[in-house]
């Protein structure tokens, strides 16, 4: 059974000591999933919506929420981010949202991709949702990391 990081010995939160921590490369890919009518769909990709392009303010939502992540989840640190990169295209049945975001630092970046991706399909929402209430955020997941200790993961193995 694996011991959890941001436990301590007597069961209090705590916040995981990196500073003996290696700097490494580091990096984590995220994706998610807005699934919607087609004509819901066809007005997100038409730009012609009353609050402009929704798939270019989503993008800029998730870069700015990646850099927020520390501000957001309790016991992450804060990190000086070299890259974000966040997409979002239309897929069957919705949008597909992808985060990608690099450091090179002591601790990985999974939860700041997985932040951008949740806070651009939020976004996606939020604006569409004068078209579509009944819009579904699904399959919000880390797909891969690469760097520090543990080495590299992939979700499909």
């Amino acid at each position: 059974m694996s011991k959890l990081t941001h436990i301590d010995e007597t069961g209090r939160a705590r916040m995981v000591d990196v500073s003996e921590k290696a700097v490494t490369p580091r990096e984590a890919l995220a994706e998610g999933f807005l699934r919607m009518r087609q004509a819901t769909l066809e007005l997100a990709l038409s730009g012609s919506g009353k609050k402009g392009d929704v798939r270019a303010v989503a993008e800029i939502a998730g870069v700015m929420a990646a850099k927020r992540t520390a501000d957001l989840i309790p016991m992450c640190h804060p990190l000086a981010l070299s890259k974000v990169e966040v997409r979002v295209e239309p897929a069957d049945g919705g949008l597909a949202v992808s985060a990608r975001v690099k450091t090179t630092g002591q601790t990985g970046v999974e939860m700041e991709a997985l932040t951008a991706a949740s806070v651009a399909l939020l976004t996606l929402y939020d604006m569409l949702k004068a078209a579509e209430k009944g819009m579904v955020i699904e399959a919000v997941r880390l797909v891969e990391k690469t760097g520090g200790k543990s080495g590299g993961w992939r979700a499909d193995g």
